[in-house]
């Protein structure tokens, strides 16, 4: 049976506090729904940046965002990457949405096969290792840590999950979502995706917080901050049977509870500067409620239903384009524009 060690410290407890207080001014903040879908297209492009970088993945966030707009035809592994975890991200939104699922071993083997889908052999694509694995430091390189044998990783792995399910109403999330993302890390129970997986189900797990700014909160980027320090604290070094008996979750807790503060402080900084620029005016809405109308609409569309000089109608569209309400497609006459993927809802 998985039983953690940690200690309720003066640090710790100061850090719940915090964090309870900031989500509840939080959850008081009204936004438009426009604002709210550009806030959460970021949020994801954050996030599929920061955890894939994690991870070794080489795309600056000014082409991960690119890869999540334009969803080019031909890709690399590296934006198929970014590609997949923003995909689970969405799936998990989804799941939130509706009724909240428990966390199992059918779970947590989805979410690994959607960010490892066409990555890896189709053999490990969502199901639980029968190999051996080595944990290398993403620098260098050479090996730090040897996880648990393949016997024993789907036992180790049942022991955790049965311990999420028994303390799921008892236990503080806090604390719940912490001990899981580190003793997932360390039975590491996939070939490839552990830390990717161990991110996005503790996300799943923070989310019964009760923040309803969930889809604005992207903690990975915390850690991509300085990873040397994440794998300190989230990993463990040597062998794993010289150390279960070893590990102590307090400092992880505190370093864990520390970037939650960190990112819901963005957010709550992100939330307190109005955004001017969604304000939608009457000319545009026009123009909204066609294309949701028609599909599409063009210059001369707009024209039919528009008394606006044609210069003035050309601005009502760059306005739109630049609010990233609207996407344009085609060149000269051939232009229209169509609604962007954040207002496709």
């Amino acid at each position: 049976m998985f039983e953690p060690r940690y200690s309720l410290n003066k640090k710790l407890l100061d850090n719940f506090v915090r964090i309870r207080q900031i989500v509840e001014t939080l959850n008081k903040k009204r936004l438009p729904h426009l604002a709210l879908l550009k806030f959460e297209k970021e949020a994801r492009a954050i996030s599929a940046y920061a955890s894939t970088s994690i991870e070794g993945n080489p795309l600056p966030l000014t082409d991960v965002k690119r890869v999540l707009k334009s969803r080019p035809k031909y890709i690399r592994d590296t934006e198929r990457e970014v590609i997949n975890y923003n995909e689970a991200l969405i799936y998990l939104d989804s799941i939130l949405k509706k009724k909240p699922e428990p966390v199992t071993k059918d779970f947590i083997c989805l979410i690994q096969k959607i960010i490892t889908r066409s990555l890896i052999d189709k053999k490990n694509n969502g199901f639980i290792r029968k190999n051996a694995v080595v944990v290398n430091n993403p620098k260098t390189r050479k090996v730090i840590y040897l996880p648990p044998d393949p016997k024993d990783v789907a036992r180790l792995t049942k022991e955790l999950l049965d311990f999420l399910k028994n303390k799921y109403d008892n236990l503080d999330p806090l604390i719940l979502a912490g001990i899981f993302h580190k003793q997932f890390v360390i039975i590491h129970p996939f070939m490839d995706g552990n830390g990717r997986t161990a991110r996005l189900v503790t996300k799943y797990l923070l989310a019964r917080m009760g923040l309803n700014t969930f889809n604005l909160f992207s903690f990975e980027n915390y850690y991509n901050k300085n990873i040397t320090k994440y794998f300190e604290h989230v990993g463990v070094f040597g062998d794993y049977y010289e150390t279960e008996k070893l590990v102590d979750f307090t400092q992880w807790l505190s370093y864990f509870t520390d970037g939650i503060i960190d990112e819901l402080l963005r957010v709550q900084k992100l939330l307190a500067v109005p955004d001017i620029k969604e304000r939608i005016s009457a000319h545009e809405k026009v123009i909204i409620t066609y294309v949701k109308k028609h599909g599409s609409i063009s210059e001369s569309d707009y024209a039919i239903i528009t008394r606006r000089a044609r210069s003035t109608r050309i601005l009502d569209f760059k306005r739109l384009v630049k609010k990233n309400i609207l996407e344009r497609y085609g060149k000269g006459k051939a232009t229209y524009y169509v609604l962007s993927n954040t207002t496709e809802s």
